[in-house]
């Protein structure tokens, strides 16, 4: 089993009230496959939402106190954050989730690259990071299919 970001499988929960529908994500989830979360949502914030970015740091500066996530308004949001991803952590661990597939970029999914102040930077999001320090891989998607297939393709030996 695996996890996905909620708006990679069309549910309607990124800041502004979208998605970022993958059909082959969409596909996973319908096959049972995989198990969609938001870290936002679970953390309590509400969509819509501001946008927010991690100031200070990514999200194991976060995790460890050194950073915090704010909205672009000044609101610090940083417990719903770090919420979000332990309950994100919760619900892994509870189904067996080796691997998660999260929204590129974002404060709380993003793998390898977040916005810092309209650009991004190198850095990972507070759910990524708390996940991958519990050995858990992550692996970031968007509006790429190809990214899935791969995945897929790469993985396919192991029942995903």
């Amino acid at each position: 089993m695996i996890l996905v970001s909620a708006c990679l499988a069309g549910i309607k929960c990124c800041y502004n009230g979208e998605n970022a529908l993958s059909s082959h994500i969409e596909s996973l989830v319908r096959k049972k496959s995989a198990i969609p979360v938001c870290p936002e949502q679970i953390g309590g914030l509400s969509t819509p939402r501001e946008p927010a970015e991690i100031v200070g740091g990514d999200g194991r500066d976060v995790l460890e106190g050194r950073a915090r996530v704010l909205t672009r308004s000044g609101e610090d949001v940083t417990g719903q954050y770090i919420r979000g991803a332990e309950e994100v952590l919760k619900i892994a661990k509870m189904v067996g989730a080796k691997k998660v597939i999260l929204k590129r970029n974002s404060p709380a999914c993003g793998f390898n690259e977040i916005y810092h102040e309209g650009r991004l930077v190198n850095g990972n999001g507070v759910c990524s990071a708390l996940l991958i320090k519990h050995e858990i891989e992550v692996e970031a998607s968007g509006f790429q299919n190809s990214d899935v297939t791969n995945f897929l393709k790469a993985h396919a030996s192991r029942g995903y």
